[in-house]
């Protein structure tokens, strides 16, 4: 059975599904639509995506795509192991401006669930680090947008140490006080 648990922001759900092992190995089901359902998300994935990551201390996002074309994510580390996040950036949100993140790992399977209306990044905590996600609405890049990784008010206890591998685009995402309203 699935354990599916809420966060600190009860829309951000972390999933565990459950491995069934023998002497061969392990079976697991990673996403069930029935599972998620009965957590009160209902949402139909859309396309598949997968990342790599050659350095520990990568850190990509915080990312997000506004109306009409937001997507949630479902994410899984394939190989490896991240920490996760969660950022509140929905204008009159109550909990706006607040994150929470979880540690995602290969080996113990653990999926975080991204809502619309959040933006996500992640660090990765080895190097050689392969990300797999779902996602509920196709790229747009017109409709891309982001927040800085280490913006202070947010104050995100990033599990780094020394130089943080970044994008040029993420290295100049506005803070969230700077970023105007979006609607998703």
């Amino acid at each position: 059975m699935t354990t599916i648990t809420q966060l600190a922001l009860p829309e951000v759900l972390l999933i565990t599904p459950k491995r069934h092992g023998d002497a061969r190995g392990w079976f697991s089901e990673t996403w069930s639509r029935r599972s998620l359902a009965d957590a009160g998300v209902d949402t139909e994935f859309v396309q598949d995506n997968q990342a790599f990551n050659a350095r520990k201390g990568t850190v990509r996002g915080l990312h997000f795509q506004t109306a009409p074309h937001p997507q949630a994510k479902l994410v899984r580390v394939l190989r490896g192991a991240i920490y996760d996040v969660a950022v509140d950036v929905r204008p009159g949100s109550a909990t706006f401006g607040q994150w929470v993140g979880a540690e995602l790992t290969a080996e113990r399977g653990e999926q975080l669930f991204v809502p619309r209306g959040f933006a996500h990044g992640y660090c990765t905590l080895t190097d050689d680090c392969e990300l797999f996600y779902k996602v509920d609405g196709l790229y747009a890049p017109q409709t891309e947008g982001g927040v800085l990784w280490n913006d202070p008010d947010l104050a995100i206890d990033w599990p780094v140490d020394g130089d943080v591998v970044l994008s040029d685009k993420d290295k100049i995402l506005p803070r969230l006080k700077d970023m105007p309203p979006a609607a998703f």
